[in-house]
């Protein structure tokens, strides 16, 4: 099973998300895994997905609950498709820490 977040060597972190635009809640909903076993945070934002609008709430919502500026998260793949690469610059271990202990506050969904 792979990880969430994957290590990049110039220090940064990747993870996957699956998005569900136009949601009547926003918010981190939890974690899935892919028929491959990949696992991706579940995430649901109220804009729809047109115009990078839904792109923009996904990565305004994580950096928010992440505690850290947007400008720090960045899109890599999956601009039109539900499931997405994000990147996250300049962890340090704090922060991947951090992120390590919410991410197993997180329920699995089905």
């Amino acid at each position: 099973m792979r990880p969430v977040f994957t290590a990049t060597r110039d220090g940064a972190i990747q993870f996957a998300v699956r998005v569900s635009p136009r949601s009547s809640r926003q918010g981190i909903e939890g974690l899935i895994r892919d028929e491959n076993g990949a696992k991706f945070l579940k995430v649901a934002v109220n804009a729809p997905p047109e115009d990078g609008k839904a792109n923009k709430e996904v990565l305004a919502l994580l950096a928010s609950t992440i505690g850290i500026a947007k400008s720090r998260l960045s899109l890599v793949s999956g601009e039109t498709a539900r499931k997405k690469v994000l990147r996250l610059e300049a962890v340090d271990a704090a922060l991947l820490a951090r992120l390590n202990d919410w991410i197993n506050t997180l329920e699995y969904l089905k």
